[in-house]
């Protein structure tokens, strides 16, 4: 029987010492490619994918004569040939991996790969495996299998499962080898299963037929996971009349150097903590400029393919290269990383005397935009004559993600491997991911650009899936741990509301005058729990100006009211916009002016947020809270109503609008009064409120400067008992919490550190993002948390405050501020914790400048504040730290 299509599977080695100039490596090697010479090619058997990643590739020539003179060539050069490959390796990493578990699946004898490594057979291994319905296949050998492991499998018509026990817990490769070869017992190109951990889905209703152009070629998946204990579990899941199958698993240490906690996350330009918490699935690993590197000459048995199939335009870049003794690994780069064939090639601009500013090199790599990416990029600086010669701008997707590298300064030499890791959410990715290079101004040395590898690895998403919206305990993206509960008794109940509403559609539409105002009665009626009927008169008449005060709606508007008090919505009164639509300021009969914000049917994300603020405001009451006066759904409109802040947004009172500048004391009032409202909406209610979208526009200030939090479009419920809620990331850029952008789960702190952000606004008087400003100053949290670490932030606050803050105030301020930027939730503080910090630095404010007005002999100054004091984040009610600065008692506050 003859297998068409023949791909070889590079499967890479592990931890193996790969004997290069081994008469045995070098005699299979050429045997295998003479073999090759004399096969005749099949038609189409040498296409790979349009788009290859590094699981697919050809190895058999489609010219015979050409394949013959390789292996005459190979065979004459055997020395050469092995010193070549050995100093490919580089220098000896030490790395040997303390589990190195290698199964071929239905086999009953071990099998050698043609890099030299073992796949013990299924009786080797029978102490791994627990499956009850469950066959072996095999396929007659053949010189069009570049592997023995791909001769035989193990097919699964019920669920079985691998359990390994682990030398040592940490980093794994865990790999698949797949093909789909035709036997007697199973169609394996129909085979749909499932392959999950205890943790992670790593496969949902996969078909070999979906992942590979060619179904009968080979196919490797490779993760790389993080195991925190000994016991590893593999379960294989075949579909309902399906089956699962394997031909090979490996199960392999990986070094704990190669994937750091930390990286950069790609858009706000920001850091990245948390990166062993996730799954990675490997993608794409590209050797740019250079040729494919074999797993024997990897020094952790990867697999680099050339990058032209992926470069956008082939004519605006050109390949460089040097020999890799040139290479020298710098301080903190080890070959575990690259090995120094990667960093020894690299690709560079054709032109470096273009001037277009928009002159890139791009490279485009299909992906699926449903999840993160973690790219790691590989640079060496191999075309320079001098240090600081070469600057140049990286891009991921349009964005900047390297702004101004210069590889010798980073690097600390020429000739000097570096690599960045970059975190890409999902919302910037689409179906290609495209990384670019280009150079900077001409003012800054060699107008060049290059680049030497790139790796791309999908990351877990907020289910731990890496296939699909599904985790592995039937959660989707959204559904907390009730969720599921939750929709069994749905379904058990909906034929029972079926009836039900039917009833009711049938009695709502008799005629009646109030019910034509039914645009959206209809789903705001039942969000709300309590009596949902209307007030009626003495006389029986049924009014139409209030809800009952159960709903929280408060007064009905019509259409004709709103249109006379905004001048029929005239631009001219527009005082703010969002997706929901505009909002304008109105005048009312009586003479009260308010907020009129008025639903735009066209956008799908503006009644979202729209249905949410009025489930939010109707059970929401308190003093630094925008209130809802009423509403109006008349005619299809959507409008609510609230109260007017004639002071509009804090952030116009910090810059861009040329007001008056607060004071410190002004300042830190309205930080108080946000940090009220923001504490009651987490505590004030039996579940619990998440903001999601805190920022200095979001907080209102009235004719008198209190502030109240507005816009709860984005908020989202804590359910009873929870502590996050897992949701898609949606916020403002700058003020999001960087631990609910990698695991997209959301929780009251992410709230708090927003409100950290907004802190460092009211302290700087700077937007939290400025692109226009260099790069290390883009980010307002980055750059001011910079200062603060050196002492100085004093430095860098808004000069009309200079000279009026008391510096123990400002201290206990950008205490509590750092606090609310920490990377992880757990280390932030509550908001009441927040607010006591921010109460205690207003009495110190207090207290320095009465002493100043009342001209004592011994003004208040920092050295008359106690040097006791509790704990910046510890509020402790009965502690005080003068007679003259009372101490806050810790906040309890629920209500207004």
């Amino acid at each position: 029987m003859l297998i068409s299509s023949t791909k070889l599977q590079l499967t890479p080695k592990t931890g193996h010492t790969y004997p290069t100039n081994s008469p045995h490596s070098f005699l299979s090697l050429f045997f295998l490619i003479l073999l090759s010479s004399l096969s005749p090619s099949q038609p189409g058997g040498m296409e790979t994918r349009k788009k290859p990643n590094i699981y697919t590739i050809p190895i058999f020539s489609p010219k015979p004569s050409m394949a013959l003179f390789l292996a005459i060539l190979l065979f004459l050069s055997g020395p050469v040939a092995s010193a070549v490959a050995a100093a490919a390796v580089g220098p000896a990493t030490g790395f040997k991996p303390a589990d190195d578990i290698l199964i071929d699946c239905g086999s009953k004898s071990s099998s050698k790969t043609p890099d030299g490594r073992v796949f013990k057979s299924d009786q080797e291994t029978v102490q791994y495996i627990e499956a009850k319905d469950d066959i072996q296949v095999s396929a007659p050998p053949s010189d069009k299998v570049a592997s023995p492991i791909y001769l035989t499998a193990r097919i699964f018509r019920e669920e079985a499962t691998y359990k390994f026990h682990l030398t040592r817990p940490g980093w794994h490769w865990v790999r698949f080898h797949f093909l789909a070869f035709p036997n007697d017992k199973f169609d394996l190109q129909q085979a749909t299963f499932s392959v999950l951990t205890e943790k992670y889905v790593l496969l949902h209703n996969f078909k070999i037929s979906n992942n590979n152009n060619d179904s009968q070629a080979v196919l490797q998946k490779e993760y790389l996971l993080n195991m925190t204990d000994a016991q590893f579990a593999l379960r294989f899941r075949p579909m309902k009349n399906s089956a699962a199958f394997i031909n090979a698993i490996e199960v392999v240490s990986a070094p704990d150097e190669l994937i750091s906690d930390s990286g950069s996350a790609l858009f706000p330009v920001n850091s990245f903590s948390g990166l062993s918490d996730y799954a990675y699935q490997s993608v794409y690993r590209v050797n740019v400029g250079g040729p494919l590197i074999m797993p024997q000459n990897d020094t952790l048995g990867r697999t680099w393919i050339p990058d032209k199939e992926f470069l956008k335009d082939e004519n605006l870049a050109q390949d460089v290269k040097t020999t890799p003794s040139a290479i020298k690994y710098p301080p903190g780069v080890t070959p575990l990383i690259a090995p120094q064939t990667v960093y020894a090639t690299a690709a560079e601009m054709a032109d470096s005397r273009t001037i277009a500013p928009n002159f890139n090199v791009s490279w485009n790599f299909p992906s699926n935009p449903s999840f993160n990416y973690f790219i790691r990029l590989h640079f060496c600086d191999i075309v320079s004559k001098s240090l600081n010669d070469l600057y140049f701008n990286v891009y991921i997707n349009g964005k900047t993600a390297i702004s101004g590298l210069d590889l010798s300064t980073v690097a600390g030499d020429l000739g000097a491997p570096y690599y960045k890791d970059i975190v890409v959410n999902a919302t910037l990715m689409s179906p290609e991911l495209q990384i670019q290079i280009g150079p900077m101004g001409e003012d800054t040395g060699t107008r060049n650009a290059i680049l030497n590898g790139v790796e791309v690895l999908k990351m877990s998403n907020a289910v731990n899936s890496l296939d699909g919206e599904f985790g592995v305990d039937g959660r989707t993206i959204g559904m907390g741990k009730h969720g599921m509960v939750a929709t069994a008794g749905f379904v058990m109940m909906f034929g029972a509301f079926i009836g039900l509403g039917a009833m009711v559609y049938r009695w709502k539409k008799r005629p009646q005058d109030w019910q034509k105002r039914n645009s959206f009665s209809s789903w705001l009626l039942p969000i709300h729990a309590g009596d949902s009927t209307f007030m009626t008169s003495k006389g029986g008449s049924q009014k139409s100006n209030f809800y009952n005060s159960t709903l929280g709606l408060g007064r009905y508007f019509s259409l004709s009211e709103l249109q006379e008090a905004t001048k029929n919505f005239e631009a001219s009164q527009i005082i703010g916009v969002g997706g929901f639509g505009n909002v304008y300021i109105g005048t009312l009969d009586d003479g009260t002016k308010v907020a009129v914000k008025r639903g735009n049917p066209q956008s799908e994300q503006g009644i979202t947020e729209f249905q949410t603020e009025i489930q939010m405001l109707s059970k929401l009451r308190h003093r630094h809270l925008v209130s809802l006066i009423g509403y109006c759904d008349e005619n299809s409109e959507m409008i609510l109503v609230y109260e007017f802040m004639s002071n509009g947004p804090f952030r116009d009172h910090l810059y861009g609008k040329n007001l008056a500048p607060l004071t410190w004391k002004q300042r830190l009032e309205i930080c108080i009064g946000s940090a009220r409202g923001l504490h009651y909406l987490h505590t004030g209610t039996a579940q619990g409120i998440i903001h999601r979208d805190v920022k200095s526009t979001n907080i209102l200030l009235d004719e008198a400067f209190v502030a109240k939090v507005a816009d709860f479009g984005l908020s989202k419920d804590v359910e009873l008992g929870q502590n996050h809620v897992s949701t898609a990331v949606k916020g403002s850029f700058g003020y999001l919490d960087p631990e609910y952008f990698r695991r997209q789960q959301l929780t009251d702190k992410s709230d708090v550190y927003s409100f950290g952000v907004v802190l460092l606004e009211a302290l700087c008087a700077r937007p939290a993002i400025n692109p226009a400003l260099p790069r290390e100053q883009v980010n307002l949290a980055e750059w001011a948390m910079q200062w603060k670490r050196k002492g100085l932030l004093e430095k860098i606050i808004d000069p009309h405050l200079a000279g009026t803050i008391n510096p123990e105030s400002m201290k206990k301020f950008a205490e509590a501020a750092e606090k609310c930027l920490e990377d992880y939730g757990v280390d932030r503080p509550t908001m009441g914790d927040v607010l006591w910090n921010l109460e205690y630095a207003l009495q110190l404010q207090e207290a320095f400048t009465q002493g100043k007005a009342e001209e004592a002999e011994k003004p208040v100054t920092p050295g008359s504040v106690p040097p006791v004091a509790p704990s910046p984040i510890t509020p402790s009610a009965t502690t005080n730290a003068a007679a003259s600065v009372p101490v806050p008692a810790k906040v309890e506050e629920n209500n207004g």
